[in-house]
């Protein structure tokens, strides 16, 4: 379902079937989720700011801040797959346990201490995708909402338009918070940029 080459990868899908319950309650339900990922989301924070100035002094993230942001990252892909009805089951609290749709991290890798000092700059053409991408997975939330509750099913058309979305969203994050030196790809299985500018967008 995956494949090694890119170090963030987006896994699951394709179980199409939705309670019809669940997904009308869905806004209602995610409402806990969301209070827990503002509490992660400030201690993440932190530890970017950390992540930013240990990697710009020693070449990589430490362990224990990759994992911790790693992890924060993984609760928030399951979250939002489950409110844009990428998802069926209630996800569990955190990034512990196993969920139909998840994001697989590798282990803290160097970087370039260029490109993260400049990283915030590198992301903006990223950003900018993101937004357009979560404006994207936004309507299919809502369009895989009417469609479950009439049918209590998720077009599969729809589904993997949405899984495209969550995949750059979540390589851009992961990116944008040091956690992968690797520039955002659409594709699972980008070309290996060189090791001196693993850090940099590719050239035109």
């Amino acid at each position: 379902m995956s494949t090694p080459d890119y170090p963030v990868r987006l896994v699951g899908g394709h179980e199409l079937g939705r309670s019809r319950l669940t997904v009308f309650f869905r806004l209602i339900l995610i409402i806990p989720h969301y209070i827990v990922l503002a509490f992660y989301g400030i201690g993440a924070f932190f530890a970017i700011f950390v992540s930013w100035f240990a990697a710009l002094f020693t070449g990589r993230v430490p362990d224990g801040l990759h994992n911790f942001i790693a992890g924060y990252l993984r609760y928030y892909a399951r979250v939002l797959s489950y409110q844009m009805m990428l998802a069926n089951p209630y996800p569990p609290f955190g990034a512990g346990g196993e969920y139909p749709v998840d994001l697989e991290i590798d282990p803290a890798a160097s970087q370039g201490r260029l490109g993260v000092f400049f990283r915030y700059f590198l992301a903006i053409p990223c950003l900018f995708v993101m937004y357009l991408l979560n404006i994207l997975l936004n309507l299919i939330g809502l369009g895989g909402w009417i469609v479950g509750v009439i049918t209590g099913r998720m077009p599969e058309g729809m589904e993997s338009l949405g899984m495209f979305c969550l995949r750059f969203i979540a390589r851009t994050q992961a990116y944008l918070f040091l956690v992968n030196p690797r520039y955002p790809a659409f594709g699972d299985t980008p070309g290996s940029l060189p090791a001196s500018s693993a850090s940099l967008p590719p050239l035109p």
